[in-house]
């Protein structure tokens, strides 16, 4: 019997790490070559590993949320003979070390062998201030506090006062768990909380907007749009489809007529290149739909939509869109885009302030069409109103570029004739 170490493997694309998304299998576990082993993550994508070999797993590297550099050990199989004569040439010596330290080692053995990578922890719960009800019906303890210098830290960060903590361990000594939320207090239950690791998708999502918040300084620009035009023309052409041909919304619409206000507004069709120092201007208007999916937040992206008809264009929002929920969107449909477009739908409010797509320096929202009196062409009468919220990169795009644009989508918006007419250059 020998051992193969597999190495978490270059993923292309100058990928440094890959996360741990899910294990499937586990130290014990008898695999087959080729069988799924584990889901990880790169900043570009999400990817299945298969098992490079047969054999039965020794070990693993790394819990779902640890990153693992290209290179590193990832998982060690034991391989019958048969198996070790087929293993691919990276296959480490029978005797190598294995890639958990062993228990019990001596101190002297311990120094000789490398660190192990660091597991990342379970983040520490919330520690909230005992309010002073709770704390009026704990009794002060009398004499020597007993809590490790840990949770002394925690409860001081927390403002919490630990002569007023019941702890619950030996002795009485404080836990931690005594101090997250009200303390114990007689066979009262510890706060009912729940942990949960943000990992994978989330964790990338998370990361990418704190960056494009922290980076971006945002302008936001919210114009009221009167739609009533444009709903009675969405009306017509979807009586004139067959039903199985599906509906058409207002995305498709809107997102038409963008490319034609673009026309006259390439500086928002843009992407800057921060290491660089460089705007680069698209021609080709590469539209990302941001779409919501059980695993979060994506972005496919409807690539030339200004030489898309408009029934093409609605078929590829649609066709996209739905790869995305299933998850089985290709890293290709989910970057690349030049300028977003974001639709809560029904849920849309009356505004909000959408983060820039990093490198991106425009997205334009649409908030929820709703029937209101207004004046109109002199007199009080109900129409349908619909809020676009849209914020541009300030370093980029001025304040007035920005207002001239929303206000020339505006225009097309409510004279939806307009979305099918090309703009006409000066010459």
């Amino acid at each position: 019997m020998s051992q193969f170490t597999f190495k978490m493997p270059d993923l292309g694309e100058g990928t440094v790490d890959a996360e741990i998304i899910a294990w499937h299998t586990k130290p014990g576990d008898v695999v087959a070559e080729d069988q799924l082993i584990v889901e990880v993550m790169t900043d570009k994508a999400a990817v299945e590993v298969p098992a490079p070999v047969s054999g039965r797993v020794v070990s693993v590297t790394g819990a779902p949320g640890d990153k693992i550099a290209v290179g590193s050990p990832l998982i060690v199989f034991e391989l019958s003979e048969a198996g070790a004569a087929a293993a691919p040439g990276a296959a480490v010596p029978e005797a190598a070390a294995p890639l958990r330290p062993a228990p019990a080692a001596p101190p002297a053995a311990a120094t000789a062998q490398p660190a192990p990578p660091k597991a990342v922890g379970t983040p520490a719960p919330t520690l909230a201030p005992i309010a002073p009800a709770a704390s009026a019906a704990v009794p002060m303890r009398q004499g020597r506090v007993m809590a490790s210098p840990a949770n002394r830290r925690r409860a001081r960060e927390a403002g919490i006062d630990l002569a007023t903590v019941v702890g619950s361990g030996p002795g009485g000594r404080i836990l931690r768990a005594d101090l997250n939320g009200t303390p114990h207090v007689a066979v009262a239950d510890a706060a009912d909380t729940t942990e949960i690791k943000v990992i994978g998708l989330r964790r990338l999502i998370a990361e990418r907007m704190s960056e494009a918040k922290r980076t971006i300084p945002h302008f936001a620009y919210v114009e009221e749009v009167d739609v009533t035009e444009l709903e009675s023309l969405r009306t017509h052409l979807n009586h004139s489809r067959p039903k199985d041909m599906g509906s058409l919304s207002y995305l498709p619409l809107v997102v038409m007529a963008l490319t034609r206000v673009l026309e006259t507004f390439p500086q928002c069709n843009v992407l800057y290149d921060a290491e660089r120092g460089v705007l680069v201007r698209h021609r080709a208007m590469h539209v990302g739909i941001a779409t919501q999916t059980p695993d979060g937040l994506k972005v496919p992206v409807v690539r030339n939509a200004q030489a898309l008809g408009l029934w093409e264009l609605a078929a590829e929002i649609r066709r996209l869109a739905e790869r995305a929920r299933s998850n089985k969107a290709t890293r290709e449909e989910l970057v690349g885009s030049t300028i977003t477009v974001t639709s809560l739908g029904k849920l849309g409010g009356i505004a909000s302030t959408p983060i820039i797509n990093a490198p991106e320096v425009a997205i334009i929202g649409l908030n929820k069409a709703v029937e209101r009196p207004v004046v109109h062409q002199g007199a009080v009468v109900v129409r349908r109103i619909m809020n676009l919220s849209s914020s541009f990169d300030h370093r980029f795009v001025d304040g007035y570029d920005a207002a001239a644009m929303i206000q020339a989508l505006k225009e097309r918006l409510e004279h939806p004739a307009t979305i099918f007419i090309p703009t006409v250059k000066s010459s």
